[in-house]
């Protein structure tokens, strides 16, 4: 994980009895999702029924957390006050290995060269003591 994240109010995510195990894995670095027992799909976001086959065999398993950019913008004015500090920052969809797309942040210090189609992986952000944001990073060919 990385140090803490410039912290407020709007980037702590609000944990539910859905979601929390997903948060509990995120700040221990790990990506995780729901997976149908009966039909075998990814699910996300947290849910107690899947949205493929209406069952409740829903189980956590640790995704590979690489993935590829699908659409993104560049935010360089802040919505609110609360992310005036972050600006630039990249906003993306990303379609993980697993079937699933995310909207997230493509962080690091090539993120606004992002383009559709990049490989990117996961690493989390610290947000509070206990919480912690998967974000993305570039994949480059070093």
């Amino acid at each position: 994980m990385t140090g803490p994240a410039e912290a407020s109010s709007a980037r702590l995510p609000i944990v539910d009895g859905d979601s929390a195990p997903y948060w509990a894995a995120a700040a221990e670095g790990r990506l995780t999702a729901q997976c149908c027992g009966a039909c075998g799909r990814f699910v996300f976001h947290p849910r107690s029924l899947c949205p493929y086959c209406h069952r409740s065999d829903l189980t956590w398993r640790d995704l590979s957390g690489s993935g590829t950019v699908y659409s993104y913008t560049i935010t360089r004015r802040a919505p609110s006050p609360e992310f005036a500090a972050l600006v630039p920052y990249v906003v993306a969809l990303v379609d993980l290995d697993e079937d699933l797309r995310l909207m997230t942040h493509v962080v690091g210090p090539d993120a606004l060269r992002v383009r559709c189609g990049d490989r990117v992986r996961v690493r989390f952000e610290s947000v509070a003591p206990d919480r912690a944001l998967p974000v993305f990073e570039l994949v480059t060919d070093d």
